[in-house]
This record gives C-alpha cells, sequence and structure tokens, in this order.
C-alpha cells in the first residue's frame, strides 16, 4: 500500500494529527487499534472528539463511521474508558505542576517550615509589609 493513501473517513485535520503520532496507513491504525490510537492524539496534546474514534473504527470496518452499530460504539467507548482510568491523560496544567512540585518540595525544605505557594500577587521579596521584621529581610544585590 502506498504511503499516499488516504485513511477513510478521516479528515485533513485528523490526518494532521495522525501523521504526528505516526499512524499514516490503514495498516498503522490497525497495528495501533483505533483506542490507542485516539489515546496517542491526545496524549499528544490534539482535542479529538469521539467522532474521530469512530471514524478510525469505521476506516478499519471499511464504513462510514456513522455506519457502525451502536454496540460497537459502546464497546469503543469503554475500551476507552478503560484504556483512560488504566493511564489518565494530564492536561499540559497538570503536568506543569507536577514538574513543579520537587523544586517547590526543595525550596520549603530549605526553610524548615512549609512555604505557601506564591500567587501573581504575591511581593516577590516579601516586602509587603505584613510578614516578618528586618531580621527576615535579606539584602539583595542592588542595595
Amino acid at each position: 500500500m502506498s504511503r499516499d493513501v488516504k485513511i477513510r473517513n478521516v479528515g485533513p485535520k485528523s490526518a494532521a494529527w495522525l501523521r504526528q503520532v505516526g499512524v499514516r496507513t490503514t495498516e498503522d491504525l490497525a497495528r495501533i487499534g483505533p483506542v490507542e490510537t485516539f489515546l496517542k492524539v491526545k496524549r499528544a496534546g490534539f482535542r479529538p472528539s469521539l467522532n474521530l474514534l469512530y471514524s478510525m473504527a469505521g476506516a478499519l470496518a471499511d464504513c462510514h463511521w456513522a455506519d457502525l452499530p451502536e454496540e460497537q460504539k459502546q464497546e469503543l467507548l469503554g475500551a476507552l474508558e478503560s484504556a483512560e482510568s488504566a493511564n489518565p491523560i494530564k492536561t499540559r496544567w497538570e503536568k506543569q505542576k507536577a514538574a513543579s512540585e520537587p523544586g517547590q518540595a526543595s525550596r520549603n525544605d530549605q526553610g524548615g517550615e512549609e512555604a505557601a505557594p506564591m500567587s501573581l500577587f504575591d511581593d516577590p521579596d516579601g516586602e509587603s509589609g505584613s510578614s516578618g521584621g528586618d531580621t527576615d529581610r535579606e539584602l539583595s544585590r542592588f542595595e
């Protein structure tokens, strides 16, 4: 089969997503499976609808995705839910939070007490007037 053959039921945007995760042919799709391919697309940061899942299953069944039996759609949803619960997909915000937690823990350990996470409006120098006295203040290199 030629590498340029279009996967049935898949439009240009979805085809680009599939190429990004290494699925270029119907054989690739059959080897990986529609559920795992759908999860690969989600893990790559794209936001596919369930229509992509049904489209890929329809491509493997050689039918239009809307012609898939309702029973098969329910089986696909069950398999997707099971796969997602076994290996949850984290949003980029959850990934950023997880990546920052080890650094946050090491900063907290240095001071010997648990520090509250900083918000956008916190004074990074701690000079807001509401905390400690001059004994807690460190001089900056600019003073």
